[in-house]
């Protein structure tokens, strides 16, 4: 009797469904799986042997499972059975490294090895590429929307992070810093970013004038590699090479909590939609679930 699966390579993302926390999915070598918060048992697995799935997220209407692959293409999933619902062939030359959606579900950004940002415009029938931006000299790590759909922002290897109009395809502006960047969060308010990469430092950032306001030491030993915020904003949460999740005090920048158990590297954290957990992923393929501290939930 099978009594529980899990990937067993590398996890490289996790994606809650849009306002729904009782299932997420992870992509690793050869497959996505997508799973049951509550019982923690797989509820389904797509695979795609022989690739690394590098990037993964679900549509916001919930209506597909988008992934980004190493042979360079977008797949896109349905959520129910897996099957294949369109692929966009060579949307990055070397890999698919980052994948977001716009909140309004007609759009996605990708990133790729390269370091082009690409925008998609997206229907069942076709995948239509509005631009390439070309700025990134290393590997997009990590992109993210705004809410209305009119910014993205995304970090990459060569120690740049850009605020993109995906309107007018054009750069708003571009922070610097002498790190590999890999990880990006908008503030809910949308006032400041937060970064972090292999400097160890997490940054806080202006998003009117690209000014970095305040730097914290995410760890003493290993880079960060990952970063999730709380809704209301009030608390985020950090996590790379030293193993270690941390909860972190938004405002005054303390180290809250700490959570220990992974055996390998964390790649990613994700914060449920619901605020009551949050779920991390590793080098050694083993998924974490942590309940959200009481006093967090209890600021509400």
């Amino acid at each position: 009797e099978l009594r529980n699966t899990c990937h067993y390579e590398k996890i490289n993302g996790i994606a809650f469904p849009a306002g729904f926390s009782e299932l997420f999915a992870t992509c690793s070598r050869n497959d996505i799986r997508v799973w049951n918060a509550l019982t923690r048992q797989e509820l389904l697995r797509i695979e795609v042997p022989g690739l690394d799935c590098n990037a993964v997220t679900f549509m916001t209407d919930g209506k597909s499972i988008l992934s980004g692959w190493s042979d360079g293409k977008i797949r896109a999933f349905l959520p129910q059975s897996g099957k294949l619902l369109y692929a966009i062939n060579d949307a990055h030359n070397h890999g698919c490294t980052a994948l977001v959606a716009t909140n309004n579900c007609q759009r996605i950004v990708s990133g790729g090895q390269e370091g082009e940002v690409r925008v998609w415009r997206i229907s069942r029938q076709t995948q239509i590429m509005e631009c390439s931006l070309k700025e990134h000299r290393g590997r997009v790590d990590e992109v993210r929307i705004n809410r209305n759909d009119t910014q993205a922002v995304s970090t990459s290897y060569d120690g740049s992070c850009i605020i993109w109009d995906i309107v007018t395809h054009s750069r708003i502006m571009c922070m610097f810093q002498s790190t590999m960047f890999k990880s990006v969060v908008y503030h809910p308010d949308e006032s400041q970013l937060l970064t972090t990469g292999s400097d160890r430092k997490i940054t806080y950032w202006d998003c009117f004038d690209g000014q970095a306001i305040r730097m914290l030491d995410g760890s003493a030993s290993g880079e960060v590699n990952t970063l999730a915020i709380t809704a209301e904003g009030e608390h985020f949460v950090s996590a790379g090479e030293d193993k270690i999740v941390k909860l972190w005090s938004y405002d005054e920048g303390m180290n809250t909590y700490q959570g220990v158990g992974h055996s390998g590297v964390i790649s990613k954290v994700c914060i449920a939609p619901n605020q009551q957990f949050i779920v991390t992923v590793g080098a050694e393929g083993a998924i974490f679930i942590w309940h959200m501290p009481k006093s967090v939930l209890g600021d509400k």
